[in-house]
């Protein structure tokens, strides 16, 4: 794997890499050339192949894919680079800025046959596999919430955007629904709001309520300027089920109550980056399709979207009204030919997400 991004989240990922026995580190981008340096020593690695920009990289004929770890805004631009090259490209979270260009990377996928998956690196917990076991078990979910309080001076761009607690945190949150409720949003009611004692110069609270398919509910009530009893960067979670309540504390093992269950088993799967490395390679390995896959993610970040454009507007906002608007601009907005008529040839943006329908497309 070749890693574009060497600053905080790239070390973390330069240290998975080096510690995993199924994937190798064999260059390394970033603008800042003296820290893609230090990245590389502190990784025992002070020989690895570096540049400014992946086309500058003398790229090893070995390598299989990129690994993007650049900040939201470069995203498309260094993953769409990377996917023309012949390469399979595992993201950081967002796949972009906005749905429209992800609906572009999704085509470009196409376009190239490279698999693309966006590291939901919150997704890879252990008792989270836990929790969504027992509430499947339990019967079909009624409401499901998740309630994040946390008190973070992060300093930099997230305490100066309109919604930092949204667009930077709670997609985690959304994504894990899905993954939990295994079915798609449809439509979302949010109230976003920045209380008087904030440090942050947009909206650090928000509470959302997600309308599912099946008639489910998702509930998310979150703060980021909420000192003391802080929750996990999980949040805490409860699902209501027709057969029990099951409670998931973001840490620990989750608990069932109303049917007298005992200990909840956990799997050893690797966690968090590392378990989206793993599920990565193993896509690439058998051709299964991942979690994160892009067509699939576009919905986690519709939701965000959704959630914003309620919040600003004070409506309920329908998640194929976001879709399908962010169709029309992405037909718009890509000059590229191939691409543009992929797009085209969906006709819709749902049709272009739905699952059927790309393996129709594929074949």
């Amino acid at each position: 794997m070749v890693q574009i991004g060497a600053g905080g989240m790239g070390r973390a990922w330069l240290e998975t890499l080096v510690r995993s026995a199924d994937a190798d580190i064999v260059g390394l981008v970033d603008l800042d050339l003296g820290s893609a340096r230090e990245a590389a020593a502190s990784i025992g690695r002070p020989d690895l192949p570096i540049a400014r920009s992946l086309t500058d990289l003398a790229i090893d004929p070995g390598a299989d894919a990129v690994l993007n770890v650049t900040v939201p805004a470069a995203h498309h631009a260094v993953t769409t680079q990377a996917l023309l090259l012949g390469l399979a490209v595992l993201s950081e979270k967002p796949a972009a800025p906005t749905v429209a260009e992800a609906l572009s990377l999704a085509a470009t996928a196409e376009v190239t046959g490279q698999l693309l998956m966006v590291s939901q690196s919150r997704r890879y917990f252990r008792q989270l596999a836990a929790f969504r076991r027992e509430v499947r078990n339990t019967g079909p979910v009624g409401l499901l919430s998740n309630q994040f309080f946390r008190a973070a001076h992060f300093g930099g761009f997230r305490e100066e955007m309109a919604y930092p607690l949204l667009v930077d945190m709670a997609i985690h949150p959304f994504d894990v629904a899905r993954y939990l409720l295994g079915c798609e949003p449809v439509a979302v009611y949010c109230d976003s709001f920045n209380p008087s004692w904030s440090w942050y110069a947009g909206d650090a609270s928000a509470v959302a309520l997600f309308e599912f398919e099946g008639d489910a509910r998702f509930e998310y009530t979150g703060s980021w300027c909420s000192p003391g009893a802080e929750t996990s960067w999980n949040g805490s979670w409860r699902a209501s089920t027709a057969g029990a309540t099951v409670l998931w504390d973001g840490e620990g093992a989750p608990v069932i109550e109303g049917t007298g269950a005992a200990d909840i088993a956990a799997d050893d799967a690797p966690e968090e980056i590392a378990g989206a490395l793993a599920e990565f390679v193993t896509a690439l390995r058998s051709g299964a399709v991942p979690w994160g896959e892009i067509h699939d993610n576009v919905g986690s970040l519709a939701m965000v979207e959704a959630a914003v454009r309620s919040a600003s507007t004070r409506t309920r906002i329908l998640i194929a009204d976001v879709v399908e608007l962010a169709y029309s601009q992405a037909l718009a907005a890509d000059e590229r030919a191939a691409v543009h008529d992929q797009l085209r040839g969906w006709g819709s943006g749902s049709a272009g997400l739905d699952p059927a329908a790309r393996l129709e497309r594929l074949a």
